[in-house]
């Protein structure tokens, strides 16, 4: 049994990541954790919120449980996959916060969350709380899911990485379930400034991570840098009609450059497929365990 985390802000965005994740889990028993954080507007900080007055507190909170409540009825209107339940979280609380709360209390085995277009541009851009969630969340992948991706079956997925860094079984593990579920091809790609041979590290990584992908169709490709890493990956995944981007973050690694990218230009960082991030676990992670839960469980 799969726990997937869904935050919702009640937008088309948000609704578009739902039904991805909804289409992406459809063959497998999964509870779905339907999640919206509310703060009144004059609201800036947790430190203010004790300043909130009851009366507005409550009236915020029954416009999140009433969204909620939309929210699954429009998910019974336009599926009916057996495996699937769905629990509403309605919490007075800043969303990454939270976010981390859930993942640790409901033993979260992915989140998945909608990033925000960019108006007047014609790329998809991950917004700045998805890239919160990515740098805050260290216990599970995090899934995001541009604006205006239609799901397609993850067939061909992306692993970018700089075979600098050995990476462990269970680090790689939703991206080999992946793969397994959707006979998908897992192409690793490796970005370099200049391309040169990989020094007796990285052939050792990278020899490791074919074993690990050896029950999986899997291939390298090195390509050159095409002014950022962003760029590069964007224009790779776009050559090879890549459905699915993966990527572990851990210091130094492709994900850490690619969001300080976003600071150094000015500019966000975008994606137009999604996006799987794996948090950095090593080879003794815990397992997270599922606590009891108070939320109603709703079919």
């Amino acid at each position: 049994m799969r726990n997937i985390l869904l935050p919702t802000d009640f937008s088309e965005n948000a609704w578009n990541a739902t039904k991805y994740a909804i289409e992406l889990f459809k063959d497998e028993k999964c509870v779905f954790h339907l999640l919206n954080t509310y703060t009144p507007a004059i609201v800036s900080s947790r430190f203010m919120a004790t300043h909130v007055g009851h009366a507005q507190e409550k009236n915020v909170r029954e416009i999140s449980e009433q969204g909620l409540e939309e929210v699954v009825r429009k998910i019974g209107k336009s599926y009916n996959f057996p495996g699937h339940t769905y629990k509403t979280i309605s919490s007075f609380s800043l969303l990454v916060d939270e976010i981390k709360d859930i993942v640790e209390r409901e033993g979260i085995d992915m989140v998945v969350t909608g990033t925000k277009g960019a108006s007047g541009l014609d790329e998809v851009f991950m917004g700045s709380n998805t890239v919160r969630i990515i740098k805050s969340v260290k216990n599970c992948p995090v899934l995001a899911i541009p604006q205006y991706f239609e799901y397609i079956s993850p067939t061909q997925i992306a692993f970018a990485t700089d075979f600098n860094r050995f990476y462990s079984l269970s680090e790689l593990q939703p991206i080999i379930d992946l793969a397994k579920a959707f006979k998908a091809a897992i192409r690793i790609v490796h970005v370099q400034y200049e391309i040169k041979a990989l020094t007796e590290i990285q052939m050792f990584n990278l020899n490791m991570l074919r074993k690990y992908l050896n029950e999986v169709e899997h291939y390298v490709h090195t390509v050159s840098e095409l002014n950022s890493v962003s760029k590069t990956l964007d224009v790779f995944t776009k050559e090879l009609d890549i459905h699915l981007m993966a990527m572990l973050n851990y210091q130094h690694s492709y994900m850490e450059k690619m969001t300080r990218e976003a600071v150094v230009k000015r500019m966000a960082f975008h994606t137009q497929i999604p996006l799987l991030v794996i948090p950095e676990l090593g080879m003794n992670a815990p397992r997270k365990s599922s606590l009891n839960r108070k939320n109603a469980v709703m079919d």
